[in-house]
């Protein structure tokens, strides 16, 4: 087994339980950890014989879109959504995180971590 890892990807969503965090938004930051056996890839050297990074991008994207009230959420949502778009994964963890969350103090983010 080999792993994918797609990190830092940053998005700007309207995504959080409050009314003020859907109307004014804020950065989140996604890292990806896709296990795949990647022994075709890395004998024949091509494309569809491994997990195409801009398939999962776009998954990611997608999913973000789409707002939601939890991080929790989100997260399963793509799970399901790479599973569904990338043939060959056998387990993806996905970290979420929000940077500065509206807490009522100085925090560099809040995040999630769920594997499939």
């Amino acid at each position: 087994m080999s792993i994918i890892e797609i990190r830092d990807m940053e998005f700007y969503a309207f995504h959080g339980h409050y009314k003020e965090e859907q109307i004014v938004g804020n950065k989140f930051l996604i890292d990806l950890t896709i296990e795949a056996d990647l022994d075709k890839a890395a004998e024949t050297d091509k494309l569809e014989n491994t997990i195409d990074y801009q398939v999962a991008f776009r998954v990611v994207k997608q999913e973000m879109e789409k707002n939601s009230n939890l991080l929790e959420h989100i997260a399963r949502r793509i799970l399901d959504s790479l599973y569904k778009n990338l043939p060959g994964v056998n387990k993806v963890t996905i970290r979420i995180r929000k940077m500065n969350p509206p807490i009522g103090g100085h925090i560099g983010s809040v995040g999630v971590i769920m594997t499939k």
